[in-house]
Formats: C-alpha cells, sequence, structure tokens
C-alpha cells in the first residue's frame, strides 16, 4: 500500500503501518482488551510510547547545544512518568493475561540476538 517498511504478511494479506500491524496482531490474539475501556488503556499506552519515541528520534538531529538539554528531558520524562506508568500497567494488567504471563515464566521462548551477517544484511537494505 504505501511500500515501506515494517510490513507484515499475515492471514493473506500484507499490513503496513506499526498500530495498523500491532492492533491486529493483538486483536487476532485477544490482547486488545476485552471491552472499549480497554482498548483505551491500551491506547493511551500506546500514544505514550509514541511520545517518548518521538523525543528520542528527534534527538540526533538537533543542533549540539540542544542535545546535552533534550537528553536530560527525556531521561527525566522516562525516569519519572513513562516508566513508572508502564511498571504499573505491566505488574497490575498485562502480567495476568495467560498469553503474557506464558513468556515471562523462566525459560520461555525468545527471539535469539541479532546475528553480524543480519546486521550487515539489513545496513545492505536500508543502505547506512
Amino acid at each position: 500500500m504505501f511500500q515501506q517498511v515494517p510490513m507484515v504478511e499475515i492471514d493473506g494479506m500484507r499490513l503496513v503501518q506499526t498500530r495498523a500491524i500491532l492492533n491486529y496482531v493483538a486483536s487476532k490474539h485477544d490482547l486488545y482488551g476485552k471491552d472499549i475501556k480497554d482498548r483505551a488503556l491500551i491506547d493511551m499506552y500506546i500514544e505514550g510510547m509514541a511520545d517518548l519515541n518521538e523525543m528520542m528520534m528527534q534527538l540526533p538531529i538537533l543542533p549540539p547545544e540542544e542535545q546535552d538539554a533534550k537528553l536530560a528531558l527525556i531521561k527525566e520524562k522516562t525516569t519519572n512518568r513513562y516508566l513508572p506508568a508502564f511498571e504499573k500497567a505491566l505488574k497490575t494488567r498485562i502480567s495476568n493475561l495467560p498469553t503474557v504471563k506464558k513468556f515471562l515464566q523462566p525459560g520461555s521462548q525468545r527471539k535469539p540476538p541479532i546475528t553480524a551477517k543480519a546486521i550487515e544484511e539489513a545496513r545492505k537494505i536500508f543502505r547506512f
């Protein structure tokens, strides 16, 4: 559709746009809340992550004289605002979902670390 990454092929569809992919997968596996209130809470956390991500993505392109102040602001907001909210959600809600509970068990299947070969391949694809 938009000729971009991320793109996921699932259930005979090609999905692009991170949030569209996440919403589809979460809905398919009953991880997107049981009702509209749950989905609203989930969406608030998603938007919070987007806000935090936007702050971090801007950092490398700021003028050098502004980077230290921006980094300090990011650290302060991350420590005092975002991480406490995410930790509370993880402890009280998310960790009780059966699929997540299984994943958090010791010895659960996790994605292996990226290899040097995969990094080199990504550099070729994205030309950096």
